[in-house]
């Protein structure tokens, strides 16, 4: 197979086509390739194997040049191989140095078969004979006609079994890390781009500021609410303050500017890993860190801001509003599992919109309070009216 190189399937100027024949399959020896299917194209320099869709989307074909062929003979098939399609076998002689490439580099075989699925015709030994004998090669050698485009090798593909397996796998892995550098290549494009708009709006932001009396107030609300539509209102970073408490401070205060309103939305309590997602969303590229988020959320108190950091017995840290009152939750807690006859943390978070977690925080606390009791079993958490309190108000 190492005498096969890849070559367009078109006739040079002293060449001329002779026969042809379909559903060919070749063998390096007596291996099988992957190499099937394919039509046997005879001329008196050359013989072909051209795939199928070769010529219509103009890939190569392979070519094997005859004065490679020392002698041909069909062989012989067992006396038992009733099912095996007749084979031509074509003995070579050494690759000359210099050959162009082809699909096997180094082959230790010094034949290959045409294996004839449709049936080998007469006609084509003949033929085949008649080429090997005239020798054309030799008298009239090929002009090949000027061309600027290489020939465009046809897919080889790997043969079967675990090495063929791991070799997939190999490729799938590699084009797998070459999609995710591209990916990660646009994203940086992409951030430079957004770095420049963060710029630019910072510069907008101090115009602004210069020249409050040449632009309404109007015109100033609406640019600002573009910028916070973007998440880019000019967030508080820490290279901004010279201190680190004037930093903690501010921050404190942006983010209450920024979670207040979804506070109120969401009942006046929110988990801490939520509000963190809201308050990185809204400062865009200038991401905060969680230890950021938490030690401006320590100090929200002591501000006298309108919402504070709840530590639950549980572990769980959530803010919430100053003007939150438990007892009216417990309350409302108390009147919903009531009406449902129970409740799981799972349904009472989808009946108010809010997080499981809160909401068997939600439920726990009530317990805590004695006006309602757990049920655990193998169908999960539920929480029932506590009856023995109701008796007693009774």
């Amino acid at each position: 197979m190492d005498r096969f190189e890849y070559a367009f399937p078109t006739l040079e100027i002293n060449e001329q086509r002779i026969n042809c024949a379909k559903n060919i399959k070749l063998y390096d020896g007596d291996n099988k390739t992957t190499f099937e299917g394919g039509e046997a194209v005879l001329t008196s320099h050359r013989l072909w194997w051209v795939a199928p869709g070769v010529v219509e989307n103009g890939l190569s074909c392979l070519s094997l040049d005859l004065s490679y062929i020392v002698f041909i003979e069909e062989e012989t098939p067992s006396a038992f191989a009733f099912t095996r399609s007749r084979k031509l076998v074509l003995h070579l002689s050494q690759a000359n140095p210099g050959k162009k490439r082809g699909p096997v580099s180094v082959s230790c075989n010094n034949f290959i078969k045409l294996s004839f699925k449709d049936g080998l015709e007469e006609s084509f030994v003949l033929s085949f004979r008649n080429a090997l004998s005239a020798r054309k090669w030799e008298t009239s050698p090929l002009q090949q006609a000027n061309t600027s485009l290489p020939p465009k090798q046809i897919p080889i593909k790997p043969r079967t079994g675990i090495v063929g397996i791991e070799r997939g796998m190999q490729e799938k892995q590699k084009a797998t890390e070459e999609n995710i550098s591209i990916a990660f290549q646009d994203l940086s494009k992409l951030m430079d781009m957004a770095k420049d708009m963060v710029n630019l709006s910072k510069n907008i932001s101090l115009k602004i500021r210069e020249k409050q009396g040449c632009i309404t107030e109007d015109e100033t609300i609406q640019f600002k609410s573009y910028l916070l539509s973007l998440g880019i209102d000019d967030p508080v970073t820490r290279d901004s303050y010279s201190s680190e408490s004037k930093y903690m401070t501010n921050l404190a205060r942006e983010m209450t500017d920024i979670l207040l309103q979804p506070l109120k939305d969401l009942g006046g309590m929110m988990s801490l890993a939520d509000a963190y997602c809201r308050v990185n969303r809204a400062r865009g590229l200038e991401l905060l860190s969680p230890e950021d988020m938490l030690s401006a959320a320590k100090i929200l108190e002591k501000l006298a801001l309108p919402i504070r950091l709840r530590v639950f017995d549980s572990g769980v840290m959530v803010l919430q509003l100053t003007s939150h009152d438990d007892n009216a939750v417990v309350e409302d807690t108390t009147a919903s599992v009531k009406i449902n006859d129970s409740l799981s943390p799972a349904e009472l978070s989808q009946a108010l919109g809010i997080s499981v977690l809160l909401a068997k925080e939600r439920l726990t606390t009530t317990e805590k309070k004695g006006l309602i009791c757990r049920d655990e079993s193998i169908e999960g958490l539920r929480f029932y009216p506590n009856l023995f309190v109701e008796r007693c108000n009774e």
